[in-house]
């Protein structure tokens, strides 16, 4: 029989006395109950749900919707947004505007409905969104209504069980260093769940947000051209009505939903994992778009502040681009229609470098930053665009502080439109782009874990004894400590980036391939070579790994 301790047992005991929520308080009893039983696997799960508390990692918090610290329910929100108005109102904000919206995923409404409520008790003056509306609306809103903060219930793109909770001071970006570790502190100094006040009421926004929002995406194309057939999916999130209208009003009326993933619905049941980048996520959008003969595909995740887009390729399949594709795409089309007179443009560290060759040719400035768009938005002056791999596109940053997956497929579609009236492609133009600043070609290679103490270990072992090759080619290793948990492998034409990833329980290794090309005619046989060394230095990362 396995024994539960007794300080693990006191815990739990005395996270049930203080939780507001019975059917979670149910939940936890019963796991409580098998374990006090001797169950070896409820003492695990026990032990794992009593390992909180969440913290504020890439993108605020995420995890399992389940009872206990570690994980995404009731008694976490109340006392997370306990924290948050403490924190709020001694930095001299009590009282202000703060906006509170949601996804459509398993306790959404709730969260919504307790974080609105602890900070009405608390004189803040609680907006909410009027239905489950994607990110950037959200975004959008702090920035337009000059709120003190804004406040999501989303998990973006986590798998189905997981929720989260995501934080937009009043800049309108999310928070950054010591803020987390601040608000994580007046966390930890607030009452129990069950004592935190809240109000019973707050005022609903109407339309006029999302209107006002689509108004200005609409505005955003900076060609005339607009025949274009599109073929989009929201993955089951909140997208599908506010891209199908933005479209619509930026002039882009040929659109098709993928019907069985337009609804919300926090199961996602025709995909394994709701995130564009996962194999198998769109393979429903690639087929609607080559039965319809479409010129483009665009493909959001559940809250719509990524966007992938899809192409047809040379050999007439489909197939999505990778981030990087794309941000080289948007990089090259906002700057090349840029009237700043010293425009910014950014991407992470794990993003390709081809962006800086970009920005270097129309005398931009660029800024590589952290990974997250809370470092991103804050690059520096002029900010016109910021991008990173995993799909973010942030193309008004005066308007959104944050990634945007609507208004990136608004302005793909005018560069793919502007593109098809002069007969050529998305492809064509990335061919441009390769003859112009070299071949780029990236990819990921990631380890997902269910023991989080399997990354912390990789990482060790790779700053006691890094690589000194990689992919044939001698790389020197730099070690970002302590300003970022990330190892960087950089060699003649070859860098490898390897970090934990902030949102998922994954280590990720991001690779890069360049390799000059001397003229149009050398592209295909360049770009062949390329990708056998590349195809050679993921085999090798994914063994470094232990993938």
């Amino acid at each position: 029989m396995t024994r539960l301790a007794p300080d693990l047992r006191d815990r739990a005991f005395r996270w049930l006395a203080d939780d507001p929520d019975p059917d979670s308080k149910l939940e936890l009893q019963r796991i409580v109950a098998a374990a006090m039983g001797g169950d070896a696997a409820a003492v695990d799960e026990l032990a794992d749900r009593m390992a909180g508390p969440l913290t504020f990692g890439t993108a605020g918090l995420r995890g399992p919707v389940r009872a206990g610290p570690n994980g995404m329910n009731r008694a976490v929100v109340i006392r997370t947004t306990a924290g948050v108005a403490a924190w709020l109102a001694a930095r001299g904000h009590a009282g202000g505007i703060v906006i509170v919206g949601r996804d459509a995923r398993h306790g959404s409404a709730a969260f919504h409905a307790d974080a609105a409520g602890v900070l009405a008790a608390a004189g803040f003056d609680v907006l909410v969104l009027p239905r489950p509306l994607p990110t950037p609306v959200l975004a959008f809103a702090v920035r337009s209504l000059r709120a003190v903060a804004g406040v999501m219930i989303t998990a973006s793109h986590n798998p189905p069980a997981d929720n989260g909770y995501k934080l937009y001071v009043d800049s309108g970006a999310q928070i950054v260093p010591p803020a987390d570790r601040e608000i994580e502190a007046a966390i930890a100094a607030a009452p129990a769940a069950i004592s935190v006040p809240q109000a019973a009421t707050w005022t609903a926004l109407g339309t006029e947000v999302l209107t006002a929002y689509l108004d200005r995406v609409a505005s955003l194309p900076r060609g005339s051209a607009r025949e274009l057939r599109v073929a989009a999916t929201a993955l089951h999130g909140v997208g599908a009505g506010p891209l199908a209208l933005a479209l619509h009003q930026a002039g882009f009326t040929d659109v098709s939903m993928v019907a069985d993933q337009t609804q919300p619905d926090p199961d996602f049941p025709t995909v394994p994992f709701p995130n564009p980048e996962e194999p198998g996520a769109t393979d429903l959008l690639l087929a609607m778009a080559s039965e319809m003969d479409s010129d483009i595909a665009v493909a959001l995740d559940p809250d719509a502040d990524r966007c992938a887009l899809g192409v047809r390729d040379r050999d007439g399949a489909w197939r999505m681009l990778s981030g990087d594709e794309t941000g080289a795409l948007l990089g090259e089309h906002i700057l090349s229609t840029s009237d700043s007179a010293s425009p910014l443009v950014a991407n992470t560290i794990v993003s390709s470098s081809l962006l800086a060759s970009i920005a270097a040719a129309h005398n931009a400035r660029h800024a590589a930053t952290l990974t997250g768009f809370k470092w991103l938005v804050r690059a520096g002056d002029n900010l016109v665009y910021a991008y990173e791999e995993a799909l973010g596109h942030c193309v008004d940053p005066d308007f959104v502080r944050d990634k945007d997956g609507i208004s990136a497929a608004v302005l793909a579609c005018d560069l793919a439109a502007t593109l098809r009236a002069q007969g050529r492609t998305l492809l064509d133009a990335l061919d441009d782009l390769a003859v112009t600043h070299g071949l780029h070609l990236t990819r990921q290679v990631s380890l997902r874990v269910t023991d989080l103490g399997r990354i912390s270990a990789l990482m060790a072992s790779l700053r006691a004894a890094p690589p000194d090759e990689l992919g044939g080619v001698a790389v020197t290793a730099e070690d970002l400590l302590p300003q970022a948990d990330v190892l960087r492998y950089t060699g003649e034409g070859v860098r490898v980036v390897i970090r934990p990833s902030g949102t998922e329980p994954k280590a990720k290794a991001y690779l890069e391939i360049v390799a000059p090309v001397p003229d149009a005619a050398s592209l295909p046989t360049t770009r062949a070579t390329a990708s056998q060394r590349l195809d050679t230095l993921a085999a090798e990362v994914e063994d470094l790994l232990g993938a």
